[in-house]
């Protein structure tokens, strides 16, 4: 929780301290400042032509918290991830709750691209703020967000711009997988527009696949095809095949080679995800062992089948990386898995 003497140095909170009292400036929660007060205080800065760092912060998997653990772990959740902002953002700015899972921060120091790199991935690095597990009274679940930031006035000159600007850096991370933080460079981002962006909904995206499968002859090929469009939908570099006898390959990567044993008594359901890979070590041994060889933090398997016959399944893995798989995520894989078992029951093909 912030206190007086963290916050008056700044003569905006001064001011407001004098006039309602530091709890009347803070989330009750999680106990840094509160919407209102966070914005106005951008809104100061910019008046006064202060540069500064602009950034939004929105946890990934926040409704899996409360879905999952319950609301008060979800309020744990927050007020961890706030403190761990807070003291990460130090004195270099300050540190508010937008609403929700979401957090805006300004940073008055760190202003240039090199700068602003080094302090966003040091949010990530180390279990700083992010990609980390939080440990609770009954569970520790793994923590990502998704960030975006500009900087006044090198991207903006007024608060609506600015914060326009935030957002659309915020919902760029999200289409590029989520579990990532995008810093507004104009070249790239000034003709980005929220609503094309948000149109790539699951019903598109299945469509899309639909016809790049119905446009190729054969399974490898269809993986193949399909690829660049998981890899960007994802956010991947490689997705991986397991046969029937255990043997996997890559659709990228041909010179990608290993085997896995037992997968089959294991994976009971159609999918299965974790980006906690000694929790198998003693379910499946060789899973686990595969997942260590290559430095998979996360994985997600999805069981290529149709009318009971199986024919293998379907793996995304990461090097070194850790995230939360999302809904609409793992039913993307899922669909493409359907796809190609309705294929291969016809064609009595099999994966490639």
């Amino acid at each position: 929780m912030y206190s007086e003497e963290e916050l008056q140095k700044y003569p905006y909170f001064l001011n407001k301290i004098s006039e309602y009292g530091i709890r009347q400036l803070l989330d009750p929660l999680t106990g840094v400042v509160s919407r209102g007060f966070i914005m106005d205080f951008t809104r100061e800065l910019i008046q006064e032509g202060t540069p500064f760092t602009f950034a939004i912060v929105d946890l990934d998997n926040f409704k899996y918290v409360n879905d999952t653990y319950g609301h008060h772990a979800g309020d744990k959740v927050l007020s961890d991830v706030a403190q761990s902002l807070k003291d990460y953002i130090g004195s270099h700015g300050v540190v508010g709750r937008y609403g929700g899972d979401e957090f805006l921060f300004v940073d008055l120091v760190e202003r240039t691209y090199a700068e602003k790199k080094q302090l966003m991935a040091g949010m990530y690095a180390e279990g700083r703020v992010l990609r980390r597990n939080i440990a609770l009274e009954n569970s520790d679940p793994f923590i990502t967000a998704t960030v975006g930031c500009a900087t006044f006035p090198d991207d903006a000159n007024d608060f609506d711009t600015l914060f326009d600007t935030i957002d659309k850096t915020l919902y760029r991370g999200k289409t590029k997988g989520r579990n990532c933080y995008i810093i507004y460079v104009e070249e790239k981002h000034k003709n980005i527009e929220i609503k094309r962006l948000a149109k790539t909904g699951m019903c598109l995206c299945m469509q899309s696949m639909v016809r790049q499968v119905e446009l190729v002859p054969n399974v490898a090929n269809q993986l193949s095809t399909v690829l660049p469009f998981l890899m960007e939908q994802l956010n991947i570099s490689d997705l991986y095949v397991i046969h029937p006898d255990g043997h996997i390959s890559a659709v990228r990567n041909p010179a990608f080679s290993d085997t896995v044993e037992g997968l089959g008594s294991f994976l009971y359901d159609d999918f299965f995800s974790t980006n906690r890979p000694e929790e198998i070590k003693t379910i499946c041994p060789s899973l686990y062992e595969m997942l260590v060889r290559h430095e998979f933090e996360t994985v997600l398997l999805v069981r290529v089948e149709m009318d009971m016959k199986q024919f293998g399944y379907l793996m995304c893995a990461e090097a070194r990386v850790k995230r939360i798989w999302q809904e609409e995520e793992r039913a993307l894989v899922y669909f493409l898995a359907k796809l190609l078992a309705a294929r291969m029951r016809i064609s009595q093909e099999e994966l490639p």
